[in-house]
Protein backbone atom coordinates (compact mmCIF):
# COMPACT_ATOMS: atom_id res chain seq x y z
CA UNK A 1 0.00 0.00 0.00
CA UNK A 2 1.36 3.63 -0.70
CA UNK A 3 2.53 5.54 2.36
CA UNK A 4 3.17 9.20 1.38
CA UNK A 5 0.74 11.17 0.17
CA UNK A 6 1.31 11.88 -3.71
CA UNK A 7 1.31 7.92 -3.88
CA UNK A 8 -1.99 7.48 -2.43
CA UNK A 9 -3.29 10.01 -5.15
CA UNK A 10 -1.82 8.45 -7.83
CA UNK A 11 -3.30 5.20 -6.93
CA UNK A 12 -6.28 6.52 -6.97
CA UNK A 13 -5.69 7.97 -10.03
CA UNK A 14 -4.34 4.98 -11.98
CA UNK A 15 -7.66 3.33 -10.62
CA UNK A 16 -10.26 5.61 -12.58
CA UNK A 17 -7.40 5.38 -15.58
CA UNK A 18 -7.84 1.58 -15.21
CA UNK A 19 -11.86 1.57 -14.86
CA UNK A 20 -11.95 3.99 -18.15
CA UNK A 21 -9.53 2.43 -20.29
CA UNK A 22 -11.16 -1.16 -19.94
CA UNK A 23 -14.81 0.71 -20.53
CA UNK A 24 -13.70 1.76 -24.04
CA UNK A 25 -11.73 -1.35 -24.55
CA UNK A 26 -15.00 -3.43 -23.76
CA UNK A 27 -17.14 -0.94 -25.67
CA UNK A 28 -14.60 -1.10 -28.85
CA UNK A 29 -13.95 -4.92 -29.08
CA UNK A 30 -18.44 -5.71 -28.71
CA UNK A 31 -18.24 -3.22 -31.76
CA UNK A 32 -15.85 -4.70 -33.67
CA UNK A 33 -17.30 -8.23 -32.74
CA UNK A 34 -20.81 -7.35 -34.14
CA UNK A 35 -19.01 -6.38 -37.40
CA UNK A 36 -18.14 -9.90 -37.76
CA UNK A 37 -21.17 -11.69 -36.84
CA UNK A 38 -22.45 -9.17 -39.78
CA UNK A 39 -20.20 -10.50 -41.92
CA UNK A 40 -20.29 -13.78 -41.32
CA UNK A 41 -24.00 -13.72 -41.92
CA UNK A 42 -23.31 -12.20 -44.52
CA UNK A 43 -25.43 -8.64 -43.97
CA UNK A 44 -23.95 -6.24 -46.38
CA UNK A 45 -26.02 -3.26 -45.10
CA UNK A 46 -25.22 -3.86 -41.51
CA UNK A 47 -21.98 -5.09 -41.30
CA UNK A 48 -21.03 -1.22 -43.27
CA UNK A 49 -23.57 0.34 -40.31
CA UNK A 50 -21.34 -1.93 -37.30
CA UNK A 51 -18.22 -0.97 -39.44
CA UNK A 52 -18.91 2.47 -39.20
CA UNK A 53 -19.33 2.59 -35.55
CA UNK A 54 -16.80 0.13 -34.92
CA UNK A 55 -14.25 3.13 -36.89
CA UNK A 56 -15.25 5.54 -34.12
CA UNK A 57 -14.60 3.31 -31.14
CA UNK A 58 -11.38 2.51 -32.73
CA UNK A 59 -10.31 5.98 -33.04
CA UNK A 60 -11.42 7.12 -29.87
CA UNK A 61 -9.59 4.37 -28.22
CA UNK A 62 -6.47 5.09 -30.04
CA UNK A 63 -6.86 8.97 -29.81
CA UNK A 64 -7.11 8.24 -25.76
CA UNK A 65 -4.00 6.36 -25.96
CA UNK A 66 -6.01 2.73 -24.76
CA UNK A 67 -4.37 1.28 -28.00
CA UNK A 68 -1.87 1.96 -30.30
CA UNK A 69 -3.03 4.07 -33.44
CA UNK A 70 -1.16 1.35 -35.93
CA UNK A 71 -3.09 -1.44 -33.87
CA UNK A 72 -6.39 0.82 -34.70
CA UNK A 73 -5.26 1.07 -38.50
CA UNK A 74 -4.88 -2.18 -38.58
CA UNK A 75 -8.51 -3.49 -37.25
CA UNK A 76 -10.13 -1.14 -39.70
CA UNK A 77 -7.97 -2.32 -42.60
CA UNK A 78 -8.77 -6.03 -41.93
CA UNK A 79 -12.27 -5.19 -41.20
CA UNK A 80 -13.07 -2.81 -44.05
CA UNK A 81 -11.47 -5.75 -46.22
CA UNK A 82 -13.70 -8.45 -44.84
CA UNK A 83 -16.53 -6.52 -45.57
CA UNK A 84 -15.45 -5.65 -49.40
CA UNK A 85 -14.93 -9.41 -49.70
CA UNK A 86 -18.23 -10.05 -48.83
CA UNK A 87 -19.33 -7.54 -51.28
CA UNK A 88 -18.17 -9.20 -54.27
CA UNK A 89 -18.71 -12.97 -53.46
Amino acid sequence: MPSSKSAKKSLRQNEATRLRNRSFKSNMRTQIRKVREAIAAGEVESSESEFRLAVKHLDKAASRGVIHANSAARTKSRLSKAIKGLKTA
